[in-house]
């Protein structure tokens, strides 16, 4: 059983001292931990280059600017933080995405340069949790040495973290061996998984982003741990496969994110149920448990078939699969590949054997269910009502009770909401005035209908209000579960909405998203 889900490693620090109260640090993994470190290397003699084995890791301070979602017209609330990357190409480093996530100001420092240099983002995979920056100016760089990859390491062997961890400005070495490797959540955006390699070095905050090095050869990129004192001394590291992967994907100038199946699994592993689906019983063939109709198998796959290979890699009765020599997940044979890459699938249904192709590409839905960053908050401001599309990072700050609400955002996926409403609206504060007054009951619900139009999306909230229905001197907004709709005078919302604009020192009464 899970006790602790995994956190990401990220250093942080207030900006100003003014924030000093408000500010937070993200738990360490185990109050108690106490990294193995590694002397540093005596300095070479004052004749040699400054310029050791390590130069090439460099401290990442990011400035950042957290979007206010209570007040989307605001600019945000300004934090900080620090993490660790390592050169990979000429002026390339890389970092996790969490490190650099919502920044504003990026410097960047050697160890054995305390000059700070400007940054900035080049690529950013916040599905991987990876990040390409670079140096705004990269001759002071030029000498160092990249370094470079290995494979995945084996189990039982030993690896060294290193990077610039909470407790100290200098450069830190910490040793563990190689305990599992396995298919797990990846707690950047809480809704991706994919292939991580579990360690017991010490890896603390601050570390986030730094190399995981066995003989000389970067074989993972440090990343999340646990907190709490049930899980000590286990970190995860972003296995080479999965790095490989995004650096291809960026090749092209842009990075098109991971591909899905879409598709949940369910293991064949009782004897009749086996007989009953026309197995022979050579272990291979897993139920088809789910489709989502808007992934790349909806339209192909049903609930009830067996799948029995992808791309001729026999599906095991649990779900596993031997790919590329090792036994892992079915769903790694997708991981590898690309939007618009094929995927050949052979299956079952009602006894007769199968064999269809399909296109792949990534499924957003599930992107709604998980953190967003690098954006800014999207709105609409009506006579002081205040309309936002339902996604977590919303639920999460206004800590939304609806029952209405709650049921959407649990049952986007399981229950098909998505189909019907791609993006919900939820009508989460009234900024008061004497045109709005007894109405704030209705805060924090689901919209359903605006002026006789469904809301589907936030673009319908504008286009809805707009229009005039069976009633046209009025405005009037049905929410779900709720018995009355929400009604306004028409006239008197359009004389207070520049006085309420005013009042509450709104810039611009909407935000859809960047064209």
């Amino acid at each position: 059983m899970v006790i602790r889900s995994p956190i990401s490693l990220m250093k942080m620090r207030p900006l100003l001292p003014v924030l000093a109260a408000l500010a937070y640090t993200l738990p360490t993994i185990a109050q108690d931990l106490v990294p193995e470190t590694v002397p540093a290397a005596s300095p070479p003699p004052e004749s040699a280059p400054l310029i050791d084995e390590w130069e090439s890791i460099v401290n990442i301070d990011a400035s950042v600017l957290m979007p206010d979602y209570r007040e989307p017209w605001n600019s945000g609330q300004p934090s900080g933080g620090s993490g660790t990357g390592f050169l990979i190409g000429k002026n390339r480093f890389l970092t996790n995405a969490h490190v650099v996530s919502n920044a504003i100001k990026l410097v960047i420092r050697t160890t054995n340069d305390p000059e700070p240099h400007p940054a900035r983002v080049v690529f950013i995979a916040h599905d991987c949790d990876l990040a390409i920056i670079e140096a705004e100016d990269g001759t002071p760089f030029e000498k160092l040495k990249p370094l470079s990859f290995g494979g995945i390491p084996k189990l039982n062997t030993e690896v060294i973290a290193v990077g610039y961890p909470i407790g100290g400005d200098r450069i830190s070495v910490t040793r563990g061996v190689v305990s599992r490797i396995d298919f797990r959540p990846y707690s950047h955006s809480g809704v991706d998984s994919h292939l991580a390699i579990q360690v017991d070095a010490a890896i603390n905050p601050g570390n986030s982003g730094g190399p995981v090095i066995q003989e000389g050869k970067v074989v993972g990129v440090a990343f999340q741990g646990f907190s709490g004192r049930v899980a000590q001394n286990v970190g995860y590291i972003i296995p080479v496969p999965v790095v490989e992967r995004f650096l291809k994907d960026v090749e092209d100038g842009h990075y098109d994110h991971y591909v899905d199946l879409a598709v949940s699994d369910f293991a064949i592993e009782n004897s009749a149920q086996k007989k009953a689906l026309g197995l022979n019983g050579d272990g291979v063939g897993v139920m088809i448990a789910d489709v989502e109709p808007a992934g790349s198998a909806g339209g192909l796959l049903k609930r009830g078939d067996v799948l029995l290979s992808m791309d001729d890699n026999p599906v095991m009765n649990n779900g596993l699969i031997r790919f590329q020599g090792e036994l892992m997940d079915m769903n790694e044979v997708v991981e590898r590949k690309f939007a618009g890459d094929k995927l050949k699938l052979a299956y079952l249904r009602d006894g007769k054997k199968l064999e269809k192709e399909l296109t792949l590409k990534r499924f957003d839905p599930y992107v709604r269910l998980g953190e967003q960053y690098n954006q800014r908050p999207r709105y609409i401001v009506y006579a002081g009502l205040v309309f936002q599309p339902m996604d977590k990072n919303l639920m999460d700050t206004y800590q939304i009770g609806d029952s209405a609400a709650n049921y959407m955002f649990d049952n986007f996926l399981t229950e098909k909401l998505y189909v019907e409403r791609p993006e919900p609206v939820l009508l989460t504060n009234i900024l008061t005035d004497e045109v709005n007054t007894y109405i704030t009951p209705y805060a924090q619900s689901v919209v359903d209908e605006i002026n006789g139009v469904k809301i589907r999306s936030l673009k319908d909230v504008k286009e809805a209000l707009a229009k005039k229905g069976d009633k046209p001197d009025f405005v009037v907004i049905k929410l779900m579960e709720k018995d009355r709709p929400l009604v306004l005078k028409r006239d008197l919302a359009e004389t207070a909405h520049p006085r309420i604009m005013q009042t509450y020192n709104i810039p611009e009464d909407a935000y859809l998203g960047a064209e």
